[in-house]
């Protein structure tokens, strides 16, 4: 029997949109120009940008920093 709260999370993940496109096609950044900026790889970007992969916290913050922006401008949950 699964927890309630292990229902929850799962249902919070799924829920999670995001404005990396937007904000890095903003700046004129490649997707590999912004993974070198949040150390990760293009295919991880690619992966974010189109919600096929939710980033952890410790990654979202790094977003905010190079975005120079709060990170529930970059994150949200629908």
């Amino acid at each position: 029997m699964e927890s309630e709260l292990y229902n929850e999370a799962n249902l919070l993940a799924g829920a999670v949109q995001n404005r990396v496109k937007a904000l890095r096609t903003e700046r004129s950044w490649t997707q590999e120009q912004l993974a070198k900026r949040v150390g990760v790889s293009r295919q991880s970007i690619n992966s974010i940008e189109r919600n096929r992969y939710v980033p952890s916290l410790q990654l979202a913050l790094k977003f905010a920093r190079v975005f120079d922006c709060p990170t529930d401008e970059i994150f949200t949950l629908e």
